[in-house]
């Protein structure tokens, strides 16, 4: 898999009462992939994957690699906490036609780096799909670091890291010391899309291409074609965007958002609730900003 371009880290449609919303699902599915992006991403942070079952897990899988139907690749978040429910999970989404996975580190506890490097093995043993390791330390607690992501960007299924750290400087360590092997480095941190590409990066998982498909696109086609000033205004204008995700809890704020400006795709799953009051108006007016 050439693992490379903006892929978009999707929300999951929900209904007021609590559902995954299915016809939300494919429209949401085809306007990004209408809107350019190079793959779809789901049941990561921001498709509220730690806060959806098993089930519901595979049913959301399930409708919206029917409706991809082989247009762009379908990257399936299927991390956990235990290597077997990671393994069990990866093998039904290999079943039903995921193009790749992406596997989060363990989160509550904090295994060491030993551990996780067999964590990962052990998975991408189990399976044949390509692999993306997903580092999210400010959500699990913990880091990959540089020589354990080497380690791992040896094992022939695992293709890639996205990094949502923060710190370009993480995403500058993992470029440099896999630059020998057949491995991708993605920024998870959209601000840093850019910068991650000029130092050698292959992409972004973006979460504000819900919103802003076509701008967060556009840095990654102007990047290719060298058009640098042009890349450097698309990067500039997702930040308004990206200012008003302090106003709730994750992806509270991006789903108003995306409902506000183009598609309905429902509230988050509780606990995590609408934003609503002084949250909302800051909402209501950055929406405003990218209409006008």
């Amino acid at each position: 898999m050439d693992l490379k371009g903006i892929i978009t880290a999707m929300v999951t449609p929900m209904t007021k009462d609590q559902k995954i919303n299915i016809e939300v699902s494919k429209k949401l599915v085809n306007h990004l992939i209408d809107s350019g992006v190079n793959g779809i991403f789901i049941l990561g942070t921001n498709g509220e994957f730690h806060l959806l079952s098993r089930e519901e897990k595979l049913k959301f899988a399930e409708i919206v690699i029917k409706e991809v139907n082989g247009r762009v690749p379908v990257f399936v978040g299927t991390g956990g906490n235990g290597t077997k429910e990671v393994i069990e999970l990866s093998k039904e989404m290999e079943k039903i036609g995921a193009d790749a996975l992406s596997i989060i580190t363990p989160y509550f506890i904090t295994p060491s780096q030993s551990e996780v490097i067999q964590h990962y093995k052990s998975i991408a043993e189990s399976v044949s799909l390509p692999i993306l390791l997903y580092n999210i330390p400010g959500k699990t607690g913990m880091t990959l670091e540089p020589e354990t992501v080497a380690e791992l960007a040896k094992v022939d299924n695992i293709i890639g890291i996205k990094d949502s750290s923060g710190k370009f400087e993480n995403i500058q360590k993992y470029i440099e010391i896999t630059k020998n092997e057949k491995f991708s480095v993605l920024a998870g941190t959209d601000s840093l899309i850019l910068k991650t590409l000029m130092a050698g990066g292959t992409g972004a998982i973006a979460a504000t291409s819900n919103m802003l498909p076509d701008v967060v696109v556009s840095i990654y086609q102007n990047w290719l074609k060298r058009n640098i000033e042009e890349a450097e205004k698309a990067q500039k204008k997702i930040q308004p965007l990206r200012d008003t995700f302090k106003y709730g809890t994750l992806p509270s704020v991006l789903k108003k958002a995306v409902e506000l400006y183009s598609i309905p795709v429902g509230p988050p799953r509780l606990p995590a609730t609408e934003p609503t009051g002084e949250a909302l108006e800051k909402i209501k007016e950055m929406v405003k900003f990218y209409k006008n």
